[in-house]
């Protein structure tokens, strides 16, 4: 791996960070929105900060650590996304490929387990989840998945293990006692239509594990999400799921469930105001892509907002884009900051331009960024700043 160059203000900031994470220790506030006892009171006019995979710009993805620094650095909710184990636990990766997420190609108890599958449509070369069971997958650590970006992250590759479901449900408990406010928990099934074909279907373990820790209620705090569409509904009409639900969209593509049926819409043609007020007999929310809120004009510059907010706004559904990072890799390039991919360019002006668009939320993987700027955008919104 190449050394990325010294960013000494970043490193001072991300050590002190991450290095609280990996001990489990409280956190003092990175600014004053990270206060332990910040609560934003969200009553629909304050835009929710919700910890993409936990704090994945400091810490590997999808790990406690991550979740105890997202929540204690001010988000609102943490996000695990699911994937089944052959016994049929569910974990937290954001793929069930987990070459890019684990050491387990350092393993070679566990060498003939790489495969060839096709998930989605797409062919894929790798580890998989569905191949172990928890117990081996409990021998596996946490890596980072963008070394090259986040090369601070990688210090803490080997620290982490792989956590279920219901641990993740644990620790939200802990740290909504912890920080005294209630954190949420917003759960991705992850590929729907290929683990029922397979024989492992995540969403009645779903329901059942919000139910046991309290959460399969409207506005409990849990919201479960999916790209794919049938599995929405039937969450609702089969599961017995009470809680809150988003349907979450691509700027390209559609549903695999509903390529799988023939059925020819696209995640585009769901956006539209009739495929709204549709989707609005079944889930609560939309969680569009960035570049389905605001676009970007063919110089990478940002663009105009489109009328995706209001339109489903006047659906009766609530807006949550995905993914604020903060590195100049994955910025607009008139809010980039030097020539580094790696180094955080504006994002809270970027940040600032997204939440007045009038979004309910932010998916981000640098959540004391994004509380950060909600604020300082609430303060000039409010006539405070």
């Amino acid at each position: 791996m190449t050394t990325a160059p010294a960013r000494p203000a970043r490193r001072a900031r991300l050590a002190a960070a991450t290095l609280a994470a990996a001990v489990a220790l409280p956190l003092t506030a990175l600014s004053a929105a990270a206060d332990p006892a910040h609560d934003p009171a969200h009553d629909g006019d304050v835009p929710l900060v919700v910890g993409h995979r936990g704090a994945s710009a400091y810490v590997p993805e999808h790990t406690l650590a991550g979740y105890r620094l997202a929540a204690r650095t001010g988000a609102d909710v943490i996000e695990p996304d699911l994937v089944p184990t052959k016994d049929g636990v569910l974990v937290v990766r954001h793929e069930n490929e987990i070459s890019g997420t684990t050491d387990v190609a350092e393993h070679p108890e566990f060498a003939d387990r790489r495969t060839t599958k096709t998930v989605d449509g797409v062919e894929q070369t790798g580890w998989f989840t569905e191949d172990f069971t928890l117990a081996e997958l409990k021998t596996l650590r946490a890596v980072e998945r963008l070394p090259e970006l986040r090369q601070e992250s990688t210090v803490y590759d080997g620290f982490y293990e792989v956590p279920t479901f219901e641990e993740v449900l644990a620790e939200r408990a802990a740290l909504s006692e912890e920080l005294g406010r209630d954190i949420g928990v917003i759960p991705e099934i992850k590929h729907s239509t290929y683990f029922q074909e397979i024989g492992l279907p995540m969403e009645q373990s779903v329901v059942a594990l919000l139910a046991e820790y309290g959460l399969n209620a409207p506005d409990s705090g849990a919201t479960v999400q999916s790209f794919e569409l049938t599995n929405l509904v039937d969450l609702r009409t089969r599961y017995g799921l009470r809680a809150d639900s988003v349907f979450l969209t691509s700027a390209e593509g559609a549903p695999y469930d509903l390529v799988a049926a023939g059925d020819p819409r696209t995640y585009a043609d769901l956006l539209i105001p009739s495929a709204l007020r549709d989707l609005a007999r079944h889930v609560n929310a939309v969680g569009p892509a960035l570049t389905q809120v605001v676009p970007l004009r063919e110089d990478g510059t940002l663009g105009e907002p489109t009328t995706l907010v209001r339109d489903a706004h006047r659906a009766g559904l609530e807006v949550v884009p995905y993914t604020l990072r903060p590195e100049n890799e994955f910025l607009p390039v008139d809010y980039r900051t030097g020539d580094d991919p790696a180094d955080f360019g504006r994002v809270v002006d970027l940040a600032q331009e997204y939440f007045a668009t009038g979004i309910d939320g932010i998916f981000t993987d640098s959540p004391d960024v994004a509380v950060a700027a909600r604020d300082r955008w609430l303060a000039e919104r409010d006539g405070e700043g």
